[in-house]
């Protein structure tokens, strides 16, 4: 199994998240996060930011699902035709035991 962990600007995110569901991939866990990229924040003006707001889209799918889910948050979570400077990054990263709270079984 696969971790797939998806910081992404957060007016895209209702959007991927039913991009996904509509694909067969409801499970997913959302939170809030700051961060910055290689740019160290953004100026607005006078005003300079070095932590943004940004959401962070966690979910774990079997390996042959990996290349379908990444290319849903891709396509849907770009700005523009070229996409832009923090429209986020992907993850990818292998899952190595996974358990179920109220049964205590191993799920993989």
């Amino acid at each position: 199994m696969i971790m797939i962990k998806a910081i992404i600007r957060p007016e895209k995110t209702d959007e991927v998240m039913e991009e996904l569901m509509l694909a067969g991939f409801p499970s997913i866990s959302k939170m809030d996060v700051l961060g910055r990229g290689k740019q160290k924040g953004i100026q607005v003006g006078t005003n300079y930011y070095n932590q943004i707001s940004k959401k962070l889209l966690m979910m774990v799918v079997n390996d042959d699902e990996k290349d379908d889910v990444i290319s849903i948050i891709m396509r849907t979570a770009r700005t523009g035709e070229n996409g832009s400077f923090g429209d986020g990054k992907i993850f990818v990263m292998p899952v190595l035991e996974a358990y179920t709270i109220s049964t205590g079984k191993n799920q993989l």
